[in-house]
């Protein structure tokens, strides 16, 4: 982007940090934020991501100014805004609902914002126009609303917010109106958009692959309190609980109870009861991602299961098992012929190396 762009874009610095101080959320003897600490480095991209319930859109809303914080406290830029107006912290949301004027052009319902504030017409031009070439709207600019597709309608929701210029962006589950295709594209054009303007995001989805895709860090919430952070990557390949084992991932790490068995700290699968597993700590439960369990003849591996449905997916083929507990397991194949049908019975094996193992509490142990 040339030196034309964004107003503030030359700015040396953007005090685009944000930090939470055990950040509570009450709704009269309900909580639903339960201690919230957490510091968000400027130009992150953090996304929030749980299950419907586990407060994450509560949490960007305290943020944004648009929920009270019951205790605790929020720094942006290392300044408290705990009590500051959402007009005072720097920030803009970006909702799943548009909310364009319909009767204003795209142009309009960008430039609104600084026309209320007073700004000059060929000042707001500008700005207008660098946003619109940003996200591939010039050609929009004259259309209203109502002649635009929805993806293009997010796109000028977005472009409303950056010509404000804020410190942070706040995403409020912005593509859960679009169709399959258009969340793929729009991905791709956020992604592009926190690399070319280097601002500070926060981004709540419901859906992991969103969250993998988009975020330097997730953050994964359980019922109010933070399950775990850290990059997608140490997410998938080292959870710390049983919770962010199976919400990351899809499909869903695969959980099996354990046993122990003669030996100390020796523990084997409580199904088949092959293959023992050294561990520091009593496990209840292993876990394995689906990729990483190896198909054999029935009698060779950790344990045996029924294969009950296969779903072929072109570059993948998931298998689904019945081994003799409550849950499935799911075993992924990449390529290849399947030489299993409905019906086949079959061994399975789990390398140690590819094991996860939880104790009571569902804590993660180490071999």
């Amino acid at each position: 982007m040339d030196s034309g762009g964004l107003a503030g874009m030359g700015r040396e610095s953007v005090m685009g940090s944000i930090t939470l101080k055990a950040v509570e959320k009450w709704f009269g003897e309900a909580q639903v934020i339960k201690g919230i600490d957490l510091d968000i480095q400027e130009g992150e991209f953090v996304v929030f991501v749980g299950p419907s319930g586990c407060g994450k859109s509560t949490l960007l809303r305290m943020i944004g100014g648009l929920e009270d914080i019951s205790r605790g406290a929020l720094e942006i830029g290392g300044r408290d805004v705990t009590d500051h107006p959402p007009s005072k912290r720097g920030l803009t949301m970006v909702f799943q609902s548009y909310a364009l004027y319909p009767h204003l052009t795209v142009a309009e319902n960008m430039g609104f914002s600084l026309k209320v504030a007073g700004v000059a017409k060929d000042e707001i031009a500008r700005q207008v126009g660098a946003a619109a070439e940003i996200l591939k709207l010039t050609d929009y600019l004259e259309r209203r609303p109502k002649d635009l597709s929805g993806g293009q309608r997010q796109r000028v929701a977005i472009g409303r917010s950056i010509v404000r210029d804020p410190t942070a962006f706040l995403f409020d589950e912005p593509l859960s109106n679009l169709d399959a295709a258009l969340r793929v594209e729009m991905r791709y054009e956020i992604a592009k958009l926190h690399q070319n303007l280097k601002r500070t995001m926060i981004y709540v989805t419901h859906d992991q692959v969103e969250a993998m895709t988009l975020a330097d860090r997730i953050v994964v919430l359980e019922y109010g309190h933070i399950a775990q952070v850290g990059t997608p990557r140490a997410l998938y390949e080292k959870p710390e609980n049983l919770f962010v084992a199976q919400f990351i991932g899809s499909p869903k790490m695969n959980i099996l109870n354990c046993r122990a068995q003669a030996g100390d700290g020796q523990y084997a699968l409580a199904v088949g009861g092959k293959g023992a597993f050294g561990l520091q700590g009593t496990a209840e439960k292993m876990g394995i991602r689906p990729e990483h369990i190896g198909i054999c003849d029935a009698g060779q591996g950790q344990c045996d299961g029924t294969v009950e449905v296969i779903e072929y997916l072109g570059a993948d083929t998931f298998l689904i098992l019945d081994v003799g507990q409550e849950d499935k397991v799911t075993v992924r194949i990449t390529g290849g012929e399947i030489r299993q049908a409905v019906g086949d019975r079959v061994g399975l094996s789990f390398p140690p190396e590819r094991a996860h193992f939880f104790d009571a509490q569902g804590q993660r142990l180490e071999g």
